[in-house]
């Protein structure tokens, strides 16, 4: 290794602008000057570098680059620049790849030994992979390794048992840290807080809000913030309410999240005109809506009817200077579509785009399934079309609603068209399109096929399985066709799949079963069987509809 020279400073400080700029080719012809002169490379250069590449989303150029620092470039290598690596990767959520390379510097050649922050991010890591008491064993680890556990780990660890619904033992460790003297923050009670409100366990939550107050640790806007949220999804609004003004009085400043919790849960109550009260309250004192909240309360007011308080909140937004997003140009959008003003969402689209917002797949699948609701097949294909060209790439949704609208139309082939080119993007479909393409086969007559689309979504994930309206499609279907014995057995296959029977289900057997057999029956002892079955099963609420 060579030794400091005069000069070597102006190296490291190009070194330091070229990494704040994420330059890596001039970078590195710095670096290969500072080896062509022998200059000495200090670990600094190298963190500054890595943090570079995590600026950059290039983990694996940092672990590169990592492995080269002491063959390549004569330098020592740190716990440092070990953590700063060990850092990006994780930071990318390249979890997996991130116990890799710990095991593999760690449990290495190399000198390097863990410290307290190595562990907190391997910790992390194996929490985020659901790996919680493999990060239980590395928690108990530490103090052989010289390295008590900090407010960080324990935290960490808090975190993870918490998300796998382990919530007692998270608590555990809060009284295991202070009886190690380690003393808990404002963080440590938000996460257990969060942990007992998704638990729902209000009167353990209330409890420990109690317990931070006495350990003097300051309520946060995070910990008002969870609160909020809980009470809002929990419909207790006025509560939720209350709780703000607490928080103000508290000197503790509301944040956006704060603001947008509320809304978002007034809007969800159906009561959005509470929620503009409450934007132009905010208003007054000094805070400005985001577009989250204009787009939840413009969204809000039209699905409530209320489509002259939406424009009107719409143009107060603009007269205010707000520039819309692409997220309050959908609502906007989409809420025109459902009035039926199909012309003036069109204008808004237009608007959107000359004023350089990029419409996104919600933008566009609002406004073909607006044109297919009033009959205007051709106009929503076409705007399919204008997607594409427009190079806005088609999710799941919109081509749920681009078969749908063929389907109603009477268009299978086109409808089958759509969905071979969505299978051959490799987009999974959801339940409405395989609801709308076995309901467009049976419409055809082509039963045996929509039963061929039906036993691919068995073998879906949970989301995409099929709900009562599939099996009654493919029950009238059969029916229709006096398939009434495979209609029965299709019945017992959705008793298995823990999917209920409703009213339209008794309707379509009681129909059939009178009118398709000879002579004619007037069911009720099938109905009898199934509640019965129903009812062994504990599946009350089924029962009670037939």
């Amino acid at each position: 290794m060579g030794s400091y020279k005069s000069g070597d400073s102006t190296f490291y400080s190009l070194i330091e602008n070229y990494a704040n700029f994420c330059d890596f080719r001039t970078l590195f012809q710095v670096f290969d000057r500072m080896k062509s002169e022998r200059r000495v490379f200090i670990e600094k250069n190298f963190i500054l570098v890595f943090r570079a590449y995590g600026r950059a989303h290039l983990p694996e150029k940092a672990i590169e680059l990592f492995c080269r620092m002491v063959d390549e470039f004569q330098c020592r290598r740190t716990v440092r620049s070990f953590n700063s690596v060990l850092n990006v990767v994780i930071q990318e959520g390249l979890f997996h790849r991130a116990l890799e390379f710990y095991d593999c510097v760690v449990g290495g050649k190399t000198s390097i030994s863990p410290n307290v922050l190595s562990f907190n991010l391997i910790i992390k890591a194996m929490c985020k992979l659901g790996l919680v008491d493999k990060a239980i064993e590395v928690f108990r680890e530490m103090p052989a390794q010289k390295c008590e556990p900090d407010v960080f780990a324990y935290c960490t660890l808090m975190n993870g048992l918490c998300k796998e619904d382990r919530i007692d033992e998270a608590v555990l460790l809060l009284d295991e840290m202070q009886i190690e003297g380690c003393f808990p923050m404002s963080v440590t009670f938000n996460v257990l807080i969060n942990g007992w409100c998704k638990k729902g366990n209000m009167a353990r939550m209330t409890k420990l809000v109690d317990n931070m107050f006495l350990k003097g640790c300051v309520r946060n806007e995070v910990t008002y913030n969870t609160i909020i949220n809980d009470l809002c999804l929990k419909g207790k609004l006025d509560k939720a309410a209350s709780l703000l003004e607490r928080m103000v009085a508290s000197k503790c400043v509301p944040n956006d999240v704060t603001y947008g919790t509320l809304i978002n849960g007034l809007v969800k109550q159906g009561r959005s005109v509470d929620g503009v009260c409450l934007l132009s309250s905010l208003e007054e004192r000094g805070h400005h809506g985001n577009g989250y909240v204009y787009s939840a309360l413009v969204s809000g007011l039209f699905k409530e009817g209320k489509s002259e308080e939406a424009m009107g909140l719409w143009k107060k937004m603009v007269e205010k200077g707000c520039q819309p997003s692409v997220v309050v140009y959908s609502a906007l959008t989409d809420g025109l579509c459902r009035e039926g003003k199909l012309d003036e969402a069109k204008e808004i689209l237009c608007e959107m785009v000359n004023k350089g917002c990029t419409p996104n797949a919600f933008t566009y699948s609002s406004l073909i399934k607006g044109f297919f609701k009033t009959g205007n097949s051709q106009k929503a294909i076409q705007l399919w079309k204008e997607m594409a060209k427009n190079h806005c790439m088609p999710n799941e949704i919109c081509y749920s609603v681009l078969i749908n609208g063929l389907c109603e139309d009477g268009k299978l082939r086109e409808a089958l068209m759509v969905w071979t080119h969505m299978l051959g993007h490799g987009i999974r479909p959801d339940v409405v399109a395989y609801i709308s393409m076995i309901h467009g086969l049976c419409n055809a007559g082509s039963v045996e096929l929509g039963l061929k689309l039906f036993n691919e979504m068995l073998c879906q994930e949970s989301d995409s399985q099929p709900d009562v309206v599939t099996y009654n499609i493919l029950l009238r279907a059969l029916c229709k066709q006096n398939g009434i014995s495979r209609a029965i057995d299709l019945v017992n296959s959705m008793l298995d799949q823990g999917c209920d029977p409703d009213l339209v289900t008794r309707n379509i057997f009681l129909s059939s079963l009178s009118e398709k057999l000879n002579p004619p029956q007037d069911g009720r002892e099938f109905l009898h069987e199934l509640v019965v079955r129903l009812h062994n099963q504990q599946r009350i609420i089924g029962a009670a509809k037939l």
